[in-house]
């Protein structure tokens, strides 16, 4: 069965686990290995079955642990050409594991994990979907200021979905973010708004998607409950139900809830 779970999800760390029982990868590791290995014994997720680290992008809120994690367990880690340059010249790389670049499908232990390139202020961001052995697929895709018709090609038909839900525009406008920063968020290589993911979630119910987890939202200018009721509003208005036609979560800064499986 395949399993799903945001251990961590903000602008502090971030790391997603997808696997079955017996292989998983995990998508960043932007939070100390310690934090990391207290999180997945507290699931019962036994670090043995990760296969492989795969990063997104070189933010720090992304790449943090893997140093220390990859080297303590021996996990290899993929990542785009211009991510493992970006983690190279910062010293991530220099450690005692394998680093490989992904440029379009990697399988492992009958898992495909395919990247795609994502509009964030970096060298070459990343999104991935994961096909499960059971044929369950699942897609990560935060840190982006626009959904390009590439990131709609490579998501649409995943079972699962966890989308950036980073923050709602008024609270962004009128707070107390310098000018730049706020430019920099609402560009097109900045973060996506509730509003943007809401109308994405639409396109994706419609290609038959059935669990969306809200992630990577803003501390200063969201509230978990607003990105839940943006995107509640926008399902319901296709004539979705919530809990019949789809499932809606808020990925929490550090997972509480478990895992889920679909």
């Amino acid at each position: 069965m395949a399993r799903f779970c945001p251990l961590f999800s903000s602008s502090s760390g971030n790391s997603i686990y997808i696997g079955s029982a017996k292989s998983s990868v995990l998508i960043d590791v932007g939070v100390s290995a310690k934090q990391m290995t207290i999180a997945l014994d507290n699931f019962g997720i036994d670090i043995e079955t990760i296969k492989g680290i795969f990063v997104t992008h070189e933010h720090s809120d992304h790449i943090k642990g893997i140093k220390v994690f990859a080297s303590k367990y021996n996990i290899p880690v993929y990542a785009s050409k211009g991510t493992i340059e970006a983690m190279d010249k910062l010293g991530i790389l220099n450690g005692k594991f394998e680093v490989n670049v992904i440029e379009d499908t990697v399988e492992l232990d009958s898992m495909k994990i395919k990247r795609f390139n994502t509009s964030h202020d970096c060298l070459e961001s990343t999104g991935y979907t994961v096909e499960l052995p059971d044929g369950n697929k699942a897609a990560v895709c935060t840190d982006l200021g626009i959904v390009t018709e590439e990131v709609k090609k490579a998501i649409g038909g995943c079972n699962l979905v966890l989308a950036e839900s980073n923050h709602d525009i008024r609270m962004l406008q009128n707070g107390m973010y310098p000018y730049s920063l706020k430019r920099r968020i609402l560009s097109d290589k900045g973060h996506l708004s509730n509003e943007s993911c809401s109308e994405f979630l639409k396109e994706l119910i419609s290609k038959g998607t059935t669990r969306f987890f809200l992630g990577h939202l803003s501390k200063e200018n969201n509230f978990p409950e607003l990105a839940f009721q943006t995107s509640l509003s926008a399902l319901e208005g296709l004539g979705a139900k919530l809990n019949r036609d789809f499932i809606l979560s808020v990925a929490e800064p550090k997972c509480t809830k478990g895992i889920t499986v679909f």
